[in-house]
């Protein structure tokens, strides 16, 4: 892997400046970038999360850049807390920032726990070339309603999960057509203690697999 750099960044959102951070190699391909969305704001989630890190290490591995950022009211990000609405517009704002930066890249979009559900629900507006959603919380956010991406979508989920329930979210994923792929990770937490090489791997081995920017490289 080539040397990754990280360089903080402000984004304008819709409830003011979300702050960010570029992590990429100095030669990184770009073809592709990914917007990776953290766990919940009112449970201390940030972008400086250890799974979100993982996610875009994986990403960084393939040689490409990725960005994590802090959701409205969280670190240096203005605005409130909006349960799960406004922070979609804010992955929006994300999305379009990096879609200026890069604009020949297909984007892969990803999130932990809350983060999860709102790349989800934001990737009907986002037009994802891939999805990944770790640990996807469906059991307190609404998601029947929901059009299945019409992209290649990874669910990874831990079988010991102590809050969401593995059984819920297997079931859940087997009643969507065309089926995501499911990773159920045997021995695993909520927070992938222990896990998260194995984390990072199933998420490379992903990308590497489906993602259209992967096809020849």
């Amino acid at each position: 892997m080539k040397r990754v750099e990280s360089r903080d960044a402000l984004i304008d959102g819709p409830a003011g400046r979300l702050e960010a951070t570029v992590e990429q190699g100095d030669e990184a391909h770009t073809d592709a970038v990914a917007v990776i969305c953290h766990p919940h704001p009112l449970y201390h989630g940030t972008m400086n999360n250890k799974v979100v890190h993982t996610l875009c290490r994986a990403v960084n591995r393939l040689n490409r850049p990725a960005v994590r950022f802090n959701f409205r009211g969280v670190g240096a990000s203005q605005g409130g807390y909006d349960e799960g609405e406004g922070e979609i517009e804010d992955v929006l704002a994300v999305v379009g920032w990096a879609r200026e930066r890069w604009p020949a890249a297909e984007l892969w979009l990803g999130g932990f726990s809350f983060g999860a559900i709102v790349a989800l629900r934001g990737a009907a507006r986002a037009g994802p070339a891939c999805l990944m959603t770790v640990a996807p919380p469906i059991h307190r956010f609404d998601v029947s309603s929901l059009s299945r991406p019409s992209c290649p979508w990874l669910i990874v989920q831990g079988e010991r999960d102590e809050l969401v329930d593995s059984r819920q979210v297997a079931a859940w994923a087997s009643g969507i057509l065309p089926e995501p792929q499911l990773e159920l990770m045997a021995d695993t937490d909520h927070f992938f203690h222990g896990r998260l090489s194995r984390l990072r791997e199933a998420v490379e081995g992903f990308l590497r697999s489906r993602a259209p920017a992967c096809e020849d490289t």
